[in-house]
């Protein structure tokens, strides 16, 4: 059986330990959770094939169930700030030339599952990569 992993990265505190035991077991932590999640393994069906999903948590997403929440609304306005919409996030990874960008929310579990699946597709299917020459300097 093939292993695709799956690493959860992003600022702390964003809800990545909440989206894996969401993801895992269809219910939204109750309490705040720090990064306790262990590293855990789905078995995945893909065209009638099953795949191991390994998933793995990180101690450092959206919150897309905030965004129109009114009282993060009012906090951010505070701060001259505002919710970010899917407009931006797909403006980004067109930027970031990224595989996909996707929104989901543990607490409510909206795309939750979509999340993953893109995630497998990805990893399954990589889109062809243009054979560019250039120099980077690091």
């Amino acid at each position: 059986m093939q292993t695709i992993k799956c690493v959860v990265v992003g600022d702390g505190a964003v809800g990545k330990t909440c989206l894996l035991i969401s993801y895992t077991t269809n219910k939204f932590p109750s309490e705040y959770v720090p990064t306790v999640f262990d590293n855990y393994a789905v078995t995945v069906m893909i065209g009638g094939e099953p795949y191991t999903l390994g998933l793995f948590d990180t101690a450092v997403g959206t919150q897309v169930d905030l965004r129109e929440d009114s009282n993060t609304i009012e906090k951010l306005a505070k701060n001259k700030q505002r919710p970010l919409y899917i407009e931006s996030g797909e403006k980004l990874a067109r930027e970031l030339k990224a595989v996909k960008y996707v929104e989901c929310s543990a607490l409510t579990q909206r795309g939750l599952k979509n999340v993953f699946d893109e995630a497998i597709l990805a990893a399954l299917e990589p889109p062809e990569m243009k054979n560019k020459k250039r120099c980077v300097l690091l």
